[in-house]
């Protein structure tokens, strides 16, 4: 660890990044299977560092490590893992071992780890888990994916409206059964419908004799089993909640959802954004290069026939172009800026839509103001490629025709951000599917058809 005090010294920005020292010990532990010596040198690192450690290395070598590790393995390793990786590794682990590096972990973390297996996988681990935990997986995955019943955990901390705090400290020290980490007490009536939480700063804080149902929190909110995990995430984040009870359709306790879930769904869920904007599916560094193949074809045979349309609207003023070369100089000027313009808008829209500000309420006047963006800046950028078309070419007219089609591009560019995500998600698409391809598409075609056009028109 000394020496993650060192590299943030030396480069302060790089201070969280994976030493090369780390993977290269790991390795020699593993070559001379060092079993003891690696356990004790791995001690001090997080579990996260030890599952970025795993992507750093090859297949074979995280087999090897596994393997070496055996049942001492930290479960939170897993936990902390890319899924696919951790689906890998759990394939190729024996039973036993999986039951034991499973053990302490939550349910809602196991859900995490089983849920994308296939059926036959999926059955083997979770018959290697204890009986009691495998039926609270099971009950927890006959929930839809994506909703707050995968995301919850069921092991949480409940008191009965009768008692005071006292009792309740009581029974938390008497009990042997606590989750791993809880931040509130879950106050029930008789029928398991939950009236209300008390977070521990509270319960700490108040007289043994206060009732409980005297300090319950005034922001106290429920989740339904049933609400998407996007939903749960944005409540947690919109109004900072630490943790939320989870209930049924008839409002009974079923389990609980805490901020560091809530958190992770956030970051998952701005991962994906990214990366359906960037038309590379749900791929990661450790995926094979079949597998990364294989989900970036669609996105670049989607790609190809766009490009095609552009191609053809670029054909039809074929005589144009062969009249004044100069144009097919000038034109990925056009579509290039259009290009980039509508990417600005559609990273915006994008992200707005995900945090739900905005929505219909606001949707026109967002519209205008990308409008009227893109044309301002269609007129700051057309008075400098229109300079730019007569100095390199002499020819006024040419000015003219790129800085009317930089106008007319820049401002389609603008709308074309806006209205593809809004369109997708008025569909109940994901707003971030193919809009970046759409939104290229537009630009090119408007782009070359609009310079081409005014070309055609003005110069001859």
């Amino acid at each position: 660890m000394d020496e993650l005090a060192d590299t943030e010294k030396e480069f302060p920005d790089r201070v969280y990044e994976m030493q090369a020292s780390l993977v290269h010990n790991v390795l020699m532990f593993i070559e001379v299977q060092n079993k003891e010596g690696m356990i004790e040198f791995l001690k001090d690192y997080h579990p996260a560092d030890i599952a970025d450690l795993f992507e750093q290395i090859k297949p074979t070598q995280r087999s090897a490590l596994v393997e070496l590790w055996g049942k001492e393995m930290d479960g939170e390793v897993f936990a902390e893992m890319d899924e696919g990786l951790s689906g890998d590794l759990l394939e190729k682990m024996p039973d036993d071992v999986v039951s034991e590096v499973l053990r302490d972990l939550e349910t809602d973390d196991v859900v995490d780890l089983v849920e994308d297996l296939e059926k036959g996988e999926q059955n083997r681990v979770l018959e290697a888990l204890e009986v009691g935990e495998r039926i609270a997986v099971r009950n927890s995955l006959k929930y839809p994916e994506g909703t707050a019943g995968r995301l919850m955990a069921r092991e949480l901390v409940m008191a009965p409206t009768h008692w005071n705090v006292g009792q309740t400290i009581d029974h938390l020290r008497k009990s042997t059964n606590l989750p791993m980490q809880f931040y509130d007490v879950v106050v029930i009536d008789p029928m398991s419908k939950p009236i209300g939480k008390v977070p521990l700063s509270t319960l700490l804080r108040a007289q043994r004799s206060t009732a409980l149902i005297d300090v319950v929190d005034e922001e106290f909110r429920t989740i339904p089993v049933g609400q998407s995990q996007e939903d749960v995430a944005y409540a947690f984040n919109q109004y900072n909640m630490v943790s939320a009870p989870v209930v049924d359709e008839e409002n009974r306790l079923v389990g609980i959802i805490t901020m560091d879930d809530a958190m992770e769904v956030l970051g998952d869920e701005a991962d994906e954004d990214i990366k359906l904007l960037g038309g590379v599916g749900d791929e990661s560094l450790t995926d094979t290069i079949l597998a990364t193949t294989r989900q970036r074809f669609p996105w670049l045979g989607f790609n190809l026939i766009t490009s095609v349309l552009a191609s053809i609207v670029i054909a039809q003023f074929s005589a144009t172009i062969e009249a004044v070369v100069a144009l097919a100089v000038l034109m990925p000027i056009v579509a290039s800026m259009g290009g980039n313009a509508g990417t600005q808008t559609l990273t915006v829209a994008v992200r707005a839509l995900a945090t739900k500000d905005l929505t219909s309420a606001n949707a026109w006047r967002v519209i205008r103001r990308e409008a009227l963006v893109g044309l301002l800046n269609g007129l700051i950028f057309a008075a400098i490629v229109g300079c730019i078309g007569y100095f390199w070419y002499g020819f006024p007219m040419l000015g003219v025709v790129l800085a009317l089609a930089m106008v007319l591009n820049l401002m389609m560019a603008g709308l074309a951000g806006i209205l593809v995500p809004l369109v997708l998600d008025r569909f109940n698409l994901d707003p971030a599917l193919g809009s970046s391809a759409l939104v290229t598409t537009v630009t090119d075609v408007v782009g070359f058809l609009a310079f081409l056009g005014f070309a055609t028109v003005i110069l001859f």
